[in-house]
């Protein structure tokens, strides 16, 4: 049996789900899932932010069928640091919720950045892939299609197997849980989409995940405030402080307030749910260093500068200390619903073997971090048996 029943995912009335993204873009004939809508990338100029929120880290197609082969004919882009190896771009299928497939695309765009102490790239065109997830279960589930978390994709064609049955997905009665954060939540380095450190602990947990982790943009923007503000959301964590020590984006005077203002546009609209706020994890370079970041071959560290420039700077043992305060005071100001959880404990200096770049985890550190999540936020933390309060 041939998966050779194409389904027009743009239709009116399309059984088929899209879950974990904001909108679908793209050019006739082609769709393309963004975890950010248009109105939010309107308002910045950050040429890298519409490029990772078109990375569906955390999203997939979802729906109900008897298909034993799914393909899926997509154009992608995905990155490539120095001599490294691109990272594989892989989609994966669950249904009812056990891993059954999973395929590597070998086509796609690159973004070659050939010397990574300079932010020169260079675009090497690719074909459109094709890719096939075969050897799927017999008889109606539950099936999605996990879409790479490390390649921006535009989707040309989606088929089931001939003859097959679709349906629209069940109606998902779990918790929903959205999740702010910075490239250490995007996981770009995982090497596959069940590899997410969030999706990791949304599967332990059994909830329903939206991640909101866009590589190097993690920086309290309000636009994403308000997405949270306005989303469907039981359960709220933000993993925030790394990218704003990378980029030297902020220093003490304007950390604090931004914080603030991010968790009191949340609260406008979330004013009951449990709140999670995450402290950076184990980073050397940083821990005492102020940026912006330097890339060497060695990994990233902190940038040498005159002291003058340093009044203010922000390190990570900083900003850990001032998290931990702002959440205090908010508790002492009466929302006993926001939460504080060291990043260090989910991932610190022990770790550091699996930190090859010396500032992003490996598989094998993500897979930790995404375990202890889910032990400290769902089984012993603020997520256990939350329901929000909306």
């Amino acid at each position: 049996m041939a998966a050779t029943q194409e389904i027009d995912l743009s239709a009116d009335g399309c059984a088929v789900e899209f879950r974990g993204i904001a909108e679908l873009t793209g050019p006739r004939g082609a769709l393309r899932p963004m975890r950010l809508p248009a109105w939010a990338l309107a308002q910045t100029d950050a040429p890298a932010l519409p490029v990772v929120a078109s990375m569906p880290s955390g999203a997939r197609i979802s729906f109900e069928t008897d298909a034993t082969e799914v393909a899926i004919e997509a154009q992608l882009i995905t990155t490539k640091m120095g001599d490294n190896p691109v990272m594989p771009v892989v989609f994966e299928a669950t249904a009812d919720g056990r891993p059954v497939a999973s395929a590597a695309a070998t086509d796609y765009h690159l973004i070659h950045t050939p010397d990574i102490t300079r932010p020169d790239v260079v675009i090497v065109p690719g074909r459109p892939a094709r890719v096939l997830l075969d050897g799927l279960p017999t008889g109606r589930k539950h099936l999605e299609v996990w879409l790479p978390q490390n390649a921006g994709i535009e989707i040309r064609s989606f088929a089931v197997s001939a003859g097959a049955v679709v349906l629209p997905p069940p109606a998902d009665m779990r918790r929903r849980w959205v999740h702010y954060g910075s490239s250490i939540s995007h996981c770009m380095e995982a090497e596959h989409p069940l590899g997410v450190w969030p999706v990791i602990a949304a599967r332990a947990a059994g909830v329903d995940v939206r991640n909101l982790g866009l590589g190097g943009q993690c920086h309290l923007d309000q636009f994403v405030a308000r997405m949270i503000r306005d989303s469907d959301a039981d359960m709220v964590s933000m993993k925030v402080g790394i990218n704003v020590v990378n980029l030297d984006s902020m220093r003490d005077r304007a950390f604090l307030p931004a914080f603030h203002g991010f968790v009191d546009t949340v609260r406008e609209g979330k004013p009951d749910v449990p709140l999670l706020v995450v402290s950076p994890i184990f980073c050397p370079g940083h821990e005492d260093g102020p940026g912006p970041s330097m890339r060497s071959d060695a990994g990233v560290h902190s940038r040498e500068r005159p002291g003058f420039l340093s009044a203010g700077a922000l390190t990570l043992r900083r900003i850990r200390g001032l998290l931990a305060a702002a959440v205090d005071a908010r508790r002492g100001a009466g929302d006993t619903n926001i939460h504080y959880l060291d990043g260090l404990s989910l991932f610190g200096p022990d770790d550091a073997g699996d930190l090859p770049d010396l500032l992003h985890p490996n598989r094998e550190g993500y897979a930790r971090m995404g375990a202890r999540f889910h032990r400290l936020a769902f089984v012993d933390g603020p997520f256990a048996g939350s329901t929000g309060g909306d």
